[in-house]
């Protein structure tokens, strides 16, 4: 058994079909649909000081944009002097550009053991999913003598959105809802619009013509991300979509509580804006 299961993947297993355990002895309709819920939950709070610490550092970086600017504007020439202005700058902000990586990359590692962990769960048709599933338990008492009912709100776990001709357009909505929870959390998560001005350009402005071109690719990513995204959820189990649409969800919340609703708030109510 390789560390990434033995560490990660197995564990998480253990504790889905703990929590599907609980509430299926409840009698709990819809019992794996809500352990999945709760799983991606428990998960995204586990991880929210990884999460806020990334956010916070990312908001950091932002605000030091003009002066990072300004410190290559007067440096840029000299390297050495480039690199000590831009640490004596960090330094005295208390910023750490690796706050902003750390995170996210102890993150990646849970994000594809959850996403492993459910690819299996969700595999009903498969002739050894009990066997398979049991074989990874850690106690005789999680163990499944049945293949787990998988209808939740009227769909099937694992039935597939490209399926909709056998099971109804109604299975549809899933990727089209997971598309717009995505578009959702990255217009929360886009940078501010930069403006410009008509006059004749300069060294300078052309400068800041690059910047607007890639402020563009920025812009049209906020909007290609969410698409790839539903395109992903029509091939793949309603199970991983709702997984996934949880941890979005999550994600956008703490986004808001921690940095505002970026571009967002030109969507929002005056009351519901933060971080203007």
């Amino acid at each position: 058994m390789n560390p990434f299961e033995l560490f990660l993947t197995n564990p998480i297993l253990n504790i889905l079909i703990a929590i599907y355990k609980v509430l299926e002895g409840a009698g709990i309709p819809g019992a794996l649909g809500f352990a999945i819920i709760l799983l991606s939950i428990i998960i995204r709070m586990i991880m929210w000081p990884l999460t806020t610490a990334q956010l916070r550092s990312t908001q950091k970086m932002a605000a030091l944009k003009p002066h990072l600017s300004r410190i290559k504007e007067q440096h840029g020439h000299d390297k050495a002097r480039h690199q000590q202005e831009v640490s004596k700058l960090y330094k005295e902000h208390g910023v750490n550009p690796l706050a902003g990586c750390l995170p996210l990359l102890l993150q990646i590692p849970v994000f594809l053991a959850l996403y492993n962990v459910l690819q299996h769960v969700v595999q009903f048709s498969s002739a050894d999913f009990l066997t398979n599933i049991n074989s990874k338990l850690y106690f005789p008492s999680l163990h499944l003598d049945k293949i787990p009912e998988t209808s939740f709100l009227g769909l099937n776990l694992g039935i597939r959105p490209n399926e909709w001709q056998q099971v109804g357009v109604l299975i549809l909505l899933v990727p089209v809802v997971t598309g717009l929870l995505q578009l959702v959390q990255s217009l929360m998560m886009a940078p501010p619009k930069v403006q410009t001005s008509g006059k004749k350009e300069s060294k300078k402005e052309q400068k800041q013509g690059f910047e607007d071109s890639m402020a563009q690719m920025q812009t049209q990513m906020v909007f290609i991300m969410p698409l790839l995204i539903a395109f992903f959820s029509y091939g793949f189990p309603f199970g991983l979509s709702l997984y996934w649409n949880t941890f979005t969800i999550i994600g956008a919340i703490q986004q808001y509580v921690i940095t505002g609703a970026g571009q967002l708030n030109k969507y929002l109510p005056k009351g519901l804006q933060k971080g203007v």
